[in-house]
């Protein structure tokens, strides 16, 4: 069984922002994090890091430049790294240009930091102890 995709439209403030780009589409322009630093907040709030930080990131000699691939090329490569940076159409987030590089970064250990996820559980013990209960309740005199 493989564990669901992290959607990174999940993370705090990530739909807002999306929305924001949505209705403006200068949001989603590289380099808007300087008109709208609310960008780098929601950023540095998940992820550890701003896009200028992120930038100034020295990559590792063996760096395949994944965050400057188009778009498009992206979104499977993340699907392969268990997340989904798309939009409830499929087509990659708006603000995905300002999370690529450091969603990489943070994936591939390199700087910054992957939100917390609590671990999966195996709901078989629970759903079977619930039914336990109610068999329980209806049957007591």
């Amino acid at each position: 069984m493989s564990l669901p995709l992290r959607r990174l439209v999940d993370l705090p403030g990530v739909a807002d922002l999306e929305y924001k780009a949505l209705m403006k589409p200068r949001y989603a322009d590289p380099g808007a994090e300087a008109e709208f630093p609310e960008i780098d907040a929601c950023l540095k709030a998940n992820l550890g890091l701003t896009v200028e930080e992120a930038d100034a990131v020295e990559r590792p000699a063996d760096w395949d430049r994944i965050d400057t691939r188009p778009l498009r090329d992206q979104v499977e490569a993340f699907e392969a790294e268990g997340w989904d940076v798309t939009d409830d159409k499929r087509r990659p987030l708006r603000l995905l240009v300002h999370f690529s590089a450091p969603l990489w970064l943070a994936l591939r250990g390199i700087a910054g930091e992957l939100p917390f996820q609590p671990e999966q559980t195996d709901d078989t013990l629970a759903n079977s102890l619930t039914a336990e209960a109610a068999r329980f309740r209806r049957n007591r005199p």
